[in-house]
């Protein structure tokens, strides 16, 4: 599927301002739990133990929800990254020039405002390219966006990273730079990292510009908390999967009966967010043709949430030829986030 094809097809125009909007979808639902998506959820529920893959947090719900998490006051990962991008995007933007942002997990675009602001103050023109599973969290971001940025062009992309990297087509301004804030490199094994920043280095040119955040390495007492909120929302947010793939996938799932459990484990250096089994039971997902038996205690394994060590990362990416042109920090140490250009 080609996205000039797409784009020409699926624009969405109510009114003048959805003019500068265009809306494409990688990947129809219907294809997605064909494909792969039911592979996921089979794979992973019929393995010991049990894991479920996190882009099932994604669908409208989970998106509002995840937005609520980011609010949150045990949260200190979006307030402290926010902190680092208004001190430094007026600087990002000196180093880059005009370029195209592509963003991953666009989610509200709440931070990418930043950015956009810089770009706008030194008068460079403003497209954005968001990327997030949730189809209606990017047309309800985007036509906000348009109102407050007269002069930006959405070229939004409902689907998964890879096929939405996988397909980008060459940008129209000078450069271009994909951006993956917010901490979600963390999700990712160290495998799957890898293998991530090589899509990444296959979607820029040389000389263009990749800019990630990421959660650093800090003491349990910190972490923990930031996961087991005492408004209960990621809990919330972490049973609404099993909402979610009982739409999907015409299942039974009852959340009364499954419990949020969040640890930070030291020796890996990560969070693991699960969901345990409060009894004995038998799921059923028809769609899938799957039952999943379960004893009390049995967990599923939802979420990890890596810490990096600063130095460890940098030299990761440079060895994938996305060379550290820039690191900055807050304070206490808590977050980073990282320019790096593509080398030849």
């Amino acid at each position: 599927m080609s996205i000039s094809k797409t784009f020409n097809s699926n624009v969405t125009s109510e009114n003048s301002i959805e003019k500068r909007l265009q809306i494409q979808r990688l990947v129809k639902a219907t294809e997605v739990v064909t494909l792969s998506a039911g592979s996921d959820v089979i794979k992973g529920l019929t393995q010991t133990p049990k894991s479920l893959p996190p882009c099932y947090f994604y669908d409208d719900r989970g998106s509002e929800l995840f937005e609520q998490i980011c609010d949150l006051p045990e949260y200190y990962l979006t307030r402290t990254e926010t902190n680092i991008l208004q001190q430094c995007a007026g600087e990002i933007a000196k180093i880059t020039g005009a370029c195209e942002l592509v963003e991953l997990g666009s989610g509200s675009s709440t931070k990418t405002r930043i950015l956009l602001d810089a770009y706008q103050q030194r008068g460079y023109p403003l497209h954005y390219l968001p990327i997030d599973v949730s189809t209606g969290i990017l047309e309800s971001s985007a036509k906000q966006l348009l109102e407050d940025y007269p002069s930006l062009q959405v070229y939004a992309l409902a689907g998964t990273y890879e096929l939405a990297l996988a397909q980008l087509l060459p940008t129209q301004l000078p450069s271009r730079m994909i951006c993956f804030i917010g901490s979600s490199l963390g999700n990712l094994t160290p495998g799957e990292c890898d293998m991530f920043f090589s899509q990444i280095t296959e979607a820029l040119q040389v000389g263009e510009y990749f800019l990630l955040g990421i959660d650093l390495r800090k003491p349990k007492e910190i972490l923990e908390p930031a996961y087991n909120d005492s408004q209960g929302v990621t809990a919330a947010f972490n049973l609404n999967m099993l909402e979610h793939l009982n739409q999907r996938f015409e299942g039974n799932f009852d959340t009364t009966q499954f419990e949020h459990w969040a640890f930070y484990n030291e020796s890996e250096h990560q969070i693991e967010m699960h969901l345990r089994s409060v009894r004995s039971q038998i799921v059923e997902l028809r769609a899938l043709n799957l039952k999943v038996n379960f004893t009390q205690g049995d967990t599923i394994l939802t979420e990890i949430s890596r810490k990096f060590d600063l130095n460890t990362i940098k030299q990761q990416l440079a060895t994938q030829g996305l060379l550290p042109l820039h690191v900055w920090t807050d304070p206490n140490q808590w977050f980073g986030l990282l320019l790096c250009q593509l080398q030849a």
